[in-house]
């Protein structure tokens, strides 16, 4: 292996140069790309279908829906959360924007959107998801985002 050097002002780095293994971030990003897809097409099927049977799904501090943190499994993230968002949002979408891959952990920058069905509010409002995958199955989500947004949006 060789190493490329990147000046970057008065810090200098070196990082490897190499090709990735299936087992890094490609493989890793396809299947939590694969999530947003099905979310997007509304298929919850095909979005839960890589989702480890043990799954850790946290929700951001302060946001509504964790007060059942950590979810542990699909059926509990499916009812603690999404059957959540359905209820209380009109046309709620989370929208990747960028990936970035690091072995077996994924992190997807993005923006919420959607209408808060009580108050007619709107959001958007960016998001940090952190996934972990393991082998072909997504083991823990951890989500970061404005919460204050949120909660000011569910106001009357």
């Amino acid at each position: 292996m060789h190493r490329k050097a990147h000046d970057l002002g008065a810090l200098t780095c070196a990082t490897k140069a190499h090709e990735l293994t299936p087992k890094e971030p490609v493989m890793s990003v396809a299947i939590v790309r694969n999530v947003y897809d099905a979310f997007a097409r509304g298929d919850l099927a095909a979005a839960f279908k890589d989702f480890h049977p043990q799954i850790e799904w946290r929700e951001a501090e302060n946001f509504a829906y964790a007060d059942g943190n950590p979810y542990i499994g699909p059926d509990r993230v499916l009812h603690g959360v999404f059957a959540r968002l359905g209820t209380d949002f009109d046309d709620f979408k989370a929208i990747p924007q960028e990936f970035v891959g690091s072995g077996d952990t994924v992190i997807a920058l993005g923006r919420y959107l959607g209408r808060v069905r009580a108050t007619g509010k709107t959001i958007d409002a960016r998001f940090a998801h952190v996934w972990r995958v393991d082998g072909n199955q997504i083991r823990a989500f951890e989500q970061v985002t404005d919460t204050a947004q949120f909660h000011t949006a569910a106001r009357l």
